[in-house]
């Protein structure tokens, strides 16, 4: 087995990311959620009412406007609220309805059946290998990724060796 180049890297994972992305589309559009719509819901809904509308574009790299056409879309169907900011009454925060988590835990349902059935193929130890090599490259370049700390370690911490498992 030769060892794969960087570019073969990465255009493999391009392909499995396009791949795993048009299914995960095609599995949530019954539900009428767009790709910014579910981001934005799942920012909101970990955010506990805190976050401003302004927070949300920032968390989510749009323009404060694009955040305020997505809560729109998101308010009108019921999924968030906007309530005045305890500490401002002036400042508007965001809070994600019953109906907007129900949405959440649809649309993360259908994610994790499109993941599911995508790494079927593997053992639970390849794909726990697969993660960890991931999460380490990703620590080389941004230590402080959503990614790196979302696994909450470090690849690169690990002292005993592992997923070296004969």
């Amino acid at each position: 087995m030769t060892a794969a180049t960087g570019l073969e890297l990465a255009d493999a994972l391009t392909h499995t990311a396009k791949r795993i992305r048009r299914a995960a589309l095609h599995r949530l559009a019954p539900l009428g959620l767009t790709p910014a719509q579910g981001r934005a819901l799942h920012v909101i809904a970990a955010s506990d009412g805190t976050l401003r509308p302004g927070g949300l574009a920032d968390r989510l790299h749009i323009a404060p406007r694009s955040a305020t056409s997505v809560v729109d879309a998101l308010e009108s169907r019921g999924l968030v609220t906007r309530s005045p900011a305890p500490d401002d009454r002036r400042a508007t925060v965001l809070h994600i309805t019953a109906a907007g988590t129900a949405m959440l835990t649809a649309s993360r349902e259908a994610r994790e059946a499109v993941a599911t059935d995508y790494f079927t193929a593997l053992t639970d130890t390849d794909r726990a290998t697969l993660l960890a090599l991931l999460a380490k490259a990703e620590a080389a370049h941004a230590p402080d990724s959503e990614f790196t700390r979302k696994r909450g370690d470090h690849p690169h911490d690990h002292k005993h060796g592992h997923g070296h498992h004969h």
